[in-house]
């Protein structure tokens, strides 16, 4: 085992200019994640440097075995924690042969929105509050929980500290460095509400890059927890009952609503996502509606309303925001496992191009 552990260790920078690019997707279900690596001749610093590649669709749900060469294009690289030295992580999205995206490329979709001269004019800010559970291994049930049973309820879990508190704290900080030595913008973590429940802030990022680096996030705690022995969930409701669910929680500015007379332009943009409120809930991810039932911090699904320090509407504006006049908004209503892609560029389209009939 030493052996095998120096051997993945091994520093390559002294010896060759080679590195390894790890192309990480998004597959089939739009939640799993998928990677294979390549060596690349020498260290690059722009995705336009690396060659496109192609995956088996077929394996993956996004194509037909008789015709399943998918092709992945490079769009953002970050530094590798696992590896180090020069080696790369690549978040890439999917296309056919043929150059046309995929169904599922939701990455693509979201370019067109962020590429929108009036939304890059706009100047878009993101922060991306990812809650995730961490489940024991074949049990499948919250880590720290005694099996077939129930801690003591919630209260002393949200941000606590203690062995009877807070489970899987070496999990969270591994991944919390892992994601600044990448390079993503890691903004923070916490314990949250329910025991076994965790949550990392994303941003603030600009346009798409929130979108990316949230995904290139979710992939390297997919491999701190392949390491634990640990499974990571990202379902909304994973205990039912009196047990808070997870979200994806998304702070929304642009530059008008961060200037003076920004909290008059919030208003408007809160007004406008009310009257697509059916239609942003159908994209806020899987079994939203197990936790958005008006209970647990939570807006009942059916219902859009916003308040100023509200954690039980649909739209949060922080007392802050009130006070100054300026600032943004806080989403609630995105389930922990929505794709960030659609999400930030349904706000943006809906905040800045749509008009009302």
């Amino acid at each position: 085992m030493a052996l095998l552990t120096e051997l993945q260790n091994l520093d390559l920078t002294g010896t060759t200019e080679k590195i390894i690019a790890e192309y990480i997707w998004i597959g089939g279900s739009g939640l799993d994640m998928r990677s294979k690596a390549r060596t690349i001749a020498k260290p690059v610093t722009d995705p336009k440097q690396l060659p496109n590649w192609n995956y088996d669709g077929s394996s993956t749900g996004q194509a037909r075995g008789e015709d399943s060469e998918v092709i992945l294009y490079p769009q953002a690289i970050f530094k590798d924690p696992f590896r180090r030295g020069n080696n790369i992580l690549v978040m890439c999205d999917s296309y056919t042969p043929a150059g046309e995206p995929i169904p599922t490329n939701n990455r693509h979709k979201a370019a067109q929105v962020f590429n929108n001269p009036a939304v890059i004019a706009e100047g878009t800010w993101f922060g991306l509050e990812q809650e995730y559970t961490l489940l024991q291994k074949d049990v499948n049930w919250p880590l720290g929980w005694p099996l077939g049973g129930y801690p003591p309820p919630q209260g002393p879990y949200y941000c606590g500290t203690g062995v009877d508190k807070a489970f899987g704290r070496d999990i969270v900080d591994a991944h919390y460095k892992a994601c600044i030595y990448a390079g993503i913008n890691i903004s923070g973590i916490n314990g949250e509400v329910m025991p076994g429940q965790w949550e990392f802030q994303i941003g603030p990022s600009e346009g798409i890059a929130a979108a990316d680096q949230l995904w290139v996030a979710r992939y390297v705690l997919e491999r701190v927890t392949e390491a634990a022995g640990v499974v990571l969930s990202f379902h909304p409701k994973p205990i039912k009952g009196e047990w808070n669910g997870a979200g994806c929680h998304t702070n929304f500015s642009t530059k008008p609503m961060r200037d003076e007379g920004g909290y008059e332009v919030i208003k408007k943009a809160i007004e406008k996502l009310g009257l697509r409120h059916k239609e942003h809930i159908q994209a806020y991810g899987e079994d939203n509606e197990q936790r958005l039932t008006g209970r647990c911090e939570t807006a009942d699904i059916n219902t859009f309303r916003w308040g100023v320090a509200d954690r039980g509407a649909s739209i949060r504006v922080g007392r802050d925001t009130e006070k100054e006049g300026k600032g943004y908004f806080e989403d609630r209503r995105p389930a922990s496992n929505m794709d960030p892609y659609v999400v930030t560029a349904m706000i943006a389209e809906t905040s800045i191009l749509w008009k009302p009939t």
